[in-house]
């Protein structure tokens, strides 16, 4: 059984063929096919629009530095991330982004160097120019004030998380846009630059919406700059690029959506565009491999009982859904002496290892035949999976990884 469209590559598949059952869970990430994925999207964009990758996506050093050759630079949104990721890809140009950065988050990103300061409240502003004056009295620091904008025309109606147009904790309200500018123009800290106007309002969005939300975003912008006689050159517009986990075989329209953001940088001429996506760039590199431990009957249905579980693989716990798999039947002879078990209908729900029934990756799995020792391999795992799930609840082993795909100049080696 596999899910339309997710399929493990070639790579993926033989590698989890030759894993002992000791070896599993283990995550595995096609470097090869992250490398064609993020190339095709590089080509798809205007020349004028920057590629920033969001480390929170996935932060694993080969995923980001396979990423390297074909994006301008990284977000980041915490110390943490911003150590990792310039250790992992040193000299890369950093956005630093996020609410509730802290003043040693903050004075830490200005000695590292970081290009770029996305700004989230006034008291920011304060703190940054406080800390910039003490700590890099010799530079500009360049910021782009990050806004909740409205948008009217529907386009976050399908948004499957809302960051903006709506009361949240992200972003500046607009109509603190004047003290905003004033603070960042009229000489009260000559260190601080507005350079521009940074908007990231929801995820999971298709490029129609998308579109719409960047042509609103830099409609607010050049106003704003008109309004108040400033230049800006800068304008970014976020991610969250739709990923469809119920159907995963249906991507993202790049080709669309930068044939629109040609048209819009066209009409906006003095401005840099920037993207800043994480999931879209990764998740369909990412594969969670495991092994059927028991098949068990239960008031009329089945349960398949894997190795580890969503304390390895949150997503679906997270978002919702069944995450898409694939079986892949055991050519091994059984090696135990008890029996086997077996399914003996068409479909079966997939549990992890955990105490609790909310332990589910995928339910109603069409695997007829599904038995102990045969391996499933959970695909659209490469973003928020590993890195946002509770490790260490019930102190299970952590899964393995691997990286496979051979270096390329300038990304990193697999193994």
């Amino acid at each position: 059984m596999t899910t339309p469209g997710l399929a493990p590559t070639a790579a993926v598949r033989d590698r989890v063929h030759g894993l002992a059952p000791e070896e599993l869970p283990a995550y595995l990430y096609d470097l090869t096919a992250l490398r064609a994925h993020v190339a095709g999207v590089r080509a798809a964009l205007p020349e004028r629009v920057e590629l920033y990758y969001a480390a929170k996506a996935n932060p694993e050093p080969e995923i980001l530095g396979a990423l390297r050759p074909y994006v301008d630079g990284y977000e980041v949104s915490s110390g943490g991330e911003l150590a990792h990721t310039g250790k992992a890809v040193p000299g890369a140009p950093l956005a630093f982004g996020g609410p509730g950065k802290t003043p040693a988050e903050v004075a830490q990103a200005l000695e590292c160097g970081v290009r770029r300061f996305h700004v989230e409240s006034v008291y920011e502003i304060h703190m940054l120019a406080n800390l910039a004056a003490r700590l890099a009295p010799e530079r500009r620091i360049a910021v782009l004030a990050r806004f909740n904008l409205p948008v009217d025309d529907g386009c976050l109606d399908g948004s499957s998380l809302a960051m903006g147009g709506r009361p949240t904790p992200f972003g500046l309200d607009p109509d603190q846009a004047a003290e905003v500018v004033a603070l960042l123009t009229d000489g009260t800290y000559p260190h601080l630059e507005l350079r521009g106007i940074h908007a990231h309002l929801a995820s999971g969005l298709e490029a129609p919406e998308q579109l719409g939300v960047a042509e609103a975003i830099v409609t607010w912008a050049a106003a704003l700059a008109a309004r108040h006689r400033i230049p800006l050159s800068e304008v970014t517009i976020g991610g969250g690029m739709a990923v469809d986990y119920a159907a995963p075989e249906r991507r993202f329209d790049w080709a669309a959506y930068g044939a629109g953001l040609d048209r819009l940088a066209a009409a906006h001429p003095g401005l840099t565009l920037r993207i800043e996506p994480g999931r879209a760039l990764t998740a369909y590199c990412g594969w969670y491999a495991t092994e059927v431990l028991d098949v068990k009957h239960s008031h009329g249905e089945e349960f398949a009982v894997v190795r580890g579980g969503t304390h390895h693989l949150r997503t679906p716990a997270t978002k919702g859904h069944d995450q898409p798999c694939t079986v892949l039947p055991s050519d091994a002879p059984w090696p135990h002496p008890w029996p086997r078990s077996v399914a003996q209908g068409d479909r079966v729900t997939v549990t992890g290892q955990l105490c609790t029934p909310k332990d589910v990756l995928a339910r109603a799995v069409p695997a007829p035949g599904l038995r102990a020792g045969d391996r499933v391999v959970f695909g659209v795992a490469g973003a928020y999976a590993w890195n946002i799930s509770h490790h260490d609840f019930l102190m299970h082993p952590h899964p393995g990884f691997h990286f496979l795909g051979a270096a390329e100049p300038g990304a990193a080696a697999g193994a």
